[in-house]
C-alpha cells in the first residue's frame, strides 16, 4: 500500500490555553510533507499530549486552580470546535480530569496509537492538521498548555490508495 520515503520523526504544536470554556486553536503546517502530484502522503504512527500548567514546570493543578478537566484534538480538517468521537476527521484526542489530588484521563478511549506495523497508521493527505483546546477551569490570570506530539513519516501510496484516502477526507468535509 504505501512505501516509506523516511524514518519516523516528530511534529510538535504548543497551545496555550487562557480562558475557561474557550475552545483555542493552532496548526501544524504540512505543505512541505504532502503532496498530491507524487501522492506523497504523511503516516501518523502516535500522537501524545503533554499537559502542563503557565510554565513548563509549573504543576497543571495550580494552573487549574480547582476541578477541572483540559481536552485537546487533533484533527485533519478544520471543524472549528471539538468534535465528536464518530467524526472522521478526528486523528487523536486526550483528557485530562483533575479532582482536588489526583488525575483521570479514563474518560478519554480513543486510539492513539495507531499499531506498529509498516503498514500500521493514519494516512493524512491535507496540507494542514488542526489543533483544538479546551480548559473548563483555569486560575486567574495563569494558563495550560498541550503540547501535541505527531510521531510520523512520509510515505509515497499507490494511485488508488490515494484516491481513496482524499475521497474520504473531502467526504468527512461535508
Amino acid at each position: 500500500m504505501a512505501t516509506k520515503k523516511t524514518s519516523m520523526f516528530t511534529l510538535t504544536e504548543r497551545l496555550t490555553i487562557s480562558a475557561a470554556n474557550t475552545a483555542t486553536f493552532a496548526t501544524i503546517d504540512l505543505g512541505s510533507y504532502v503532496d498530491v502530484g507524487d501522492r506523497q502522503a504523511l503516516q501518523i504512527h502516535s500522537v501524545d499530549f503533554i499537559f502542563q500548567g503557565t510554565t513548563g514546570s509549573e504543576r497543571l493543578p495550580i494552573a487549574l486552580g480547582a476541578a477541572g478537566a483540559v481536552i485537546c484534538q487533533l484533527t485533519d480538517l478544520n471543524r472549528g470546535g471539538m468534535v465528536f468521537a464518530n467524526d472522521r476527521a478526528l486523528v487523536a484526542s486526550g483528557v485530562v480530569d483533575y479532582a482536588t489530588g489526583y488525575f483521570t484521563n479514563a474518560t478519554d478511549l480513543y486510539p492513539d496509537n495507531f499499531g506498529k506495523g509498516a503498514e500500521d497508521g493514519r494516512y493524512v493527505v491535507n496540507d494542514q492538521l488542526y489543533v483544538t483546546g479546551l480548559s473548563t477551569v483555569i486560575d486567574g490570570p495563569r494558563t495550560v498548555n498541550v503540547t501535541v506530539r505527531v510521531n510520523a513519516s512520509i510515505v509515497t501510496l499507490g494511485a488508488k490508495d490515494f484516491m481513496a484516502i482524499a475521497i474520504q477526507s473531502t467526504a468527512a468535509d461535508n
